[in-house]
């Protein structure tokens, strides 16, 4: 965790349903404990991690809201997004709001392959950068992306270097080539790798490593299994129950080994598949909605 840490840009990311979110979260309680400035970053309408770091009532979702101690959060929307890189580069800083609002640039802006991520991860370079450009803001030590799902994630990642070399000269050049530059260095970005001890989620996990190393340049910083179930019961007791009378019982004991089982063999391809790798897990918490209590307790999970 120290290693990870000590990056000023963790992007967290994996199949769609394995608990992203949760561990971004949690990343960022972890790193907020340890006495560093961090936030957590949303990058979807959902409003998940709001709820869960009880920020979603406060005002303003396009801004950073304190959760705890040293830990704030904020939801990124590129519209909101785009209307602060105009107000920055136009000369006049409303102009830049009214053009941003105009149904003609909007729906400009839609059409333009690529512009909405770039715009998205534009704001979160910001956010990670020792003297931020937002007038009245204070630098982080650790920002936590809880990206899209594997294939818009890298996407994300992608969109500055694409626009950098497509624009070839001028601001977006510019400003395109020096975000790339800063995701494609190992000592500043790190990428988790999120999955469930499951055989889809796993596989998926395990071609993210040649898509981030052969899109970004960079390999896994960290895989966590989410969700992992313990196991209760040895080999010998799991006998008895296969010849104890059939119960109601005896069934969920028996599906529940079988899940242990079947999850075991999945870490363990992941052990086998991805050599280099950190590998941490979570435990299932059988608890709905997360709060701050069971997001300190995965926190603590992830330190070793």
């Amino acid at each position: 965790m120290d290693d990870l840490l000590a990056h000023s840009l963790l992007v967290v990311t994996g199949k769609g349903g394995v608990g992203k979110s949760t561990v971004s979260a949690a990343i960022g309680v972890a790193a907020a404990r340890r006495g560093l400035r961090t936030i957590v970053v949303e990058v979807s309408a959902r409003e998940d991690l709001a709820r869960a770091l009880g920020t979603s009532n406060v005002a303003g979702a396009y801004t950073e809201r304190a959760a705890s101690d040293r830990l704030d959060h904020i939801s990124i929307d590129p519209q909101s997004a785009m209307e602060e890189y105009l107000r920055r580069q136009l000369p006049v800083g409303a102009l830049g709001g009214v053009l941003a609002r105009s149904r003609i640039f909007t729906a400009l802006t839609a059409a333009t392959p690529g512009l909405r991520e770039f715009l998205t991860i534009g704001k979160v370079w910001e956010l990670a950068q020792p003297e931020r450009r937002t007038r009245g803001t204070q630098p982080y030590d650790v920002v936590v992306l809880d990206a899209p799902a594997t294939g818009h994630g890298l996407a994300m990642l992608r969109a500055p270097s694409t626009f950098a070399s497509v624009a070839r000269v001028g601001p977006i050049s510019r400003q395109g080539g020096e975000i790339a530059s800063f995701l494609e260095d190992p000592s500043q970005t790190a990428v988790v790798a999120v999955s469930t001890a499951e055989e889809m989620p796993v596989t998926e996990t395990l071609e993210l490593r040649a898509q981030v190393s052969g899109q970004v340049g960079l390999d896994l910083a960290l895989v966590v299994v989410n969700a992992v179930v313990p196991h209760r019961f040895s080999e010998r007791e799991e006998r008895i129950l296969r010849r104890a009378p059939a119960s109601s019982t005896r069934h969920a004991a028996l599906f529940a080994a079988a899940w242990a089982r079947h999850q075991r063999t999945q870490i363990t391809r992941l052990r086998r598949d991805l050599p280099g790798v950190p590998l941490l897990t979570l435990p299932f918490l059988f608890r709905s909605p997360l709060d701050m209590a069971a997001l300190e307790r995965l926190s603590r999970e992830l330190e070793p």
